[in-house]
Order: structure tokens, then sequence, then C-alpha cells
């Protein structure tokens, strides 16, 4: 299989074992993802599960006046779909694609097949759902408590850690739905990340100039959902 596109660029496919991966391949169907894309709306039927390779995908919330904001980020370090094999199958949230790229998805049988085993994806996948619920959870301290440049600090990192470079594609207006705040919010702190030299922002790309200060401007919320990522799946082959 070619460099440019492998399933195991998604970590939790790289740490299955092999016999496992080997058994789930010839079903891991290639997927692009195309930014702004809906992949499966609110209360809707899941079918498939999609690991990210080079996408990223964003989890909503979506109040009833139309507001939402965005509860979860879902890269390479994880799966979209976990309510599938919780048993719930549905799930309030919305699933769009925030950053266009690939993704593997699977279906939802063989998904099934696999964790009803009871085996090393099982167990994988619980790990990776609680370390989920963190991210979820800080997410929605961090925007109850904290100013938005260090929301805007926080959700920059944790997407950074998703991509091979310093540069995300991505509106000002599209950042502002994210994180729930107004787009006046978003232009302010952005122009004074770029004025103090941490980003560039321009024609909707932003890059990261100086990633160690952008850190020292983000919340504590950050290194809380980091650790928890690195302690539960960190070079993990589960056995």
């Amino acid at each position: 299989m070619s460099d440019l596109h492998n399933p195991r660029q998604n970590h939790l496919l790289a740490s299955l074992p092999a016999d496992i991966f080997e058994q789930i391949l010839p079903h891991l169907e290639l997927s692009p993802m195309v930014l702004g894309q809906i992949l499966y709306e609110s209360s809707g039927q899941l079918h498939h599960v999609y690991f990210p390779t080079t996408a990223i995908l964003s989890l909503h919330y979506i109040m009833e006046s139309g507001a939402s904001a965005e509860i979860a980020g879902v890269g390479n370090e994880g799966i979209l779909g976990v309510s599938l094999f919780m048993g719930g199958n549905t799930t309030p949230s919305r699933a769009s694609v925030q950053a266009g790229g690939f993704s593997y998805r699977l279906k939802r049988q063989v998904m099934m097949e696999q964790f009803n085993r009871a085996g090393p994806l099982m167990r994988l996948m619980l790990r990776y759902t609680q370390a989920l619920m963190t991210h979820m959870s800080q997410t929605a301290v961090c925007n109850r408590h904290h100013s938005v440049e260090q929301q805007l600090c926080r959700w920059l990192l944790l997407n950074l850690d998703r991509l091979p470079s310093n540069e995300l594609t991505i509106t000002q207006e599209l950042i502002a739905g994210m994180l729930g705040v107004r787009r006046e919010g978003i232009t302010e702190t952005a122009g004074n990340l770029q004025r103090a030299g941490l980003i560039s922002y321009r024609r909707g790309h932003i890059t990261v100039l100086d990633r160690k200060r952008l850190e020292s401007h983000a919340c504590e919320c950050y290194g809380v959902v980091k650790k928890e990522f690195h302690r539960l799946l960190h070079d993990t082959v589960v056995a």
C-alpha cells in the first residue's frame, strides 16, 4: 500500500495487533472528505465508522435557534462513530468535515463483529472513548470559563496536532461557529495573535509562527486533553 494512502496513518488502526488489522483491512474503504461535507445529522442512523488519516472531522451540537458549537474534533488520533459500538447507534450531534482530506470507513456490521469479540479492538475503542469524553467535558469547561483568546489557542493547537504542517485552511466564520462565539470576537483575537507574531492569517489560511508562545497563551484545557490521549493511547498496541 502506498505511503500516500495508508490506513495506519490513523493512530488507532496503527495500534491494532497485526492479526486484527489484517482481518479488517479488506473492509476499509478509502473515502475522500470534502470541507463542509455532512457525514451524519442529529439522530441519524450510523452505518459506518470513520478513521480519519488526513481529514479532520467535527462533532457539533445544533440548537433549536440554529446556533451551534463544536463539542469535539476527530483527526488521525481517533474514530468517528463511537455511539455505534457503544450501543446507542444515534447521537444528538451532527458530524461534518472541518478540514478536507481522507478517511477510511468501515461498515457497521464489520465493526460490531470485531467489537463483540471482546478482544483487542474492543479494549482499544473503550480507551479511546474515555479520552474522547475528557475532550468533550474539557471543551464544555473551557467554553464556560476561559477567554476567547484562550479558546482559540486551544482549538488551534488541538488541530495542529492532527496535521503534518503548521497551517490550517479555515475561515474566521467557521472558527466562530466551532467555538460558539461571535465572528467579531474571532477577528479581534486573531488580529491580536497576528500582531504579537504568534500566527499569520490571510484569506482563510492560518499559519502558526510560534507554537511555543501559542501554547503559553492557551488555557490548561489543551494540556489536560493532550495528556489524557497520551496516557490512554500513545504508542499502545493492545494485547
